[in-house]
């Protein structure tokens, strides 16, 4: 008798498990929300933004940074080879950089813009620095006044 009271009693006693079924299930959901949404954000050029205390870049001085400048109208320079203050090409650039960057991998390369040029020119001359193979550019400012 008493082992039948016994049975009874171990039937009955409430179960202390969670159901995890309805957090796999929204786990699963959120894994394909990411999914579907991590593509669409990496469209962006990566950009280190400086601090409003911002620093000077150190430089080594056995090798030189690369200044790619961009004038008021738009155009193109870049500080190394013969003629300095000739006008480039975007795909001429990439691939001056890109030269200059495999032979000597450590060098910075810094961007000049105008004040009056417009934003998608530089965000043009960064994009295509990023493929050819510059993972970090440093933005040129001048000192604020005191």
């Amino acid at each position: 008798m008493r082992d039948l009271m016994a049975r009874r009693g171990g039937r009955h006693r409430p179960i202390a498990e969670i159901n995890v079924v309805p957090y796999i299930d929204v786990t699963l959901v959120l894994l394909i929300i990411f999914m579907i949404t991590a593509p669409l954000l990496q469209t962006g050029v990566d950009v280190d933004l400086p601090t409003a205390d911002a620093r000077p870049v150190n430089q080594d001085e056995n090798t030189p940074p690369l200044v790619v400048s961009v004038n008021s109208e738009g155009q193109y320079f870049l500080d190394i080879g013969d003629n300095p203050d000739k006008s480039v090409g975007i795909r001429e650039l990439m691939i001056r950089v890109a030269a200059v960057r495999r032979h000597k991998p450590q060098t910075a390369v810094l961007v000049r813009g105008d004040n009056s040029v417009g934003y998608g020119k530089v965000v043009t001359v960064m994009a295509a620095l990023k493929e050819a193979g510059v993972s970090s550019v440093g933005l040129m400012t001048r000192p604020p006044a005191e």
